[in-house]
């Protein structure tokens, strides 16, 4: 499984969007029916979610820009649970 997950190159799912929301200062998710108001890095995760970039990638390159996080624990398991939701493929 985690193989599997480290090979996947996510990316949102075609009904939904990241957009910034300026006035609340935050990142959010829009679909249909729907907004998913994200918190702390989960934007600047997601923003790497481009269907290009492995999860292997991806971590990578949160880990040069936040060192210290243990973004390698932490950001697989969040993406699977979003792709469990639908949202990223």
């Amino acid at each position: 499984m985690v193989a599997d997950a480290e090979a996947w190159t996510p990316v949102l799912s075609r009904s939904v969007m990241l957009r910034h929301d300026r006035v609340r200062g935050t990142d959010l998710l829009l679909m249909p029916e729907r907004v998913v108001v994200l918190r702390g890095s989960a934007g600047a995760v997601l923003r790497l979610c481009d269907g290009r970039r492995e999860v292997r990638a991806i971590v990578a390159e949160l880990a040069e820009r936040f060192p210290g996080a243990s973004v390698a624990t932490e950001v697989p398991g969040f993406l699977l649970r979003l792709r469990e939701e639908g949202w990223l493929r």
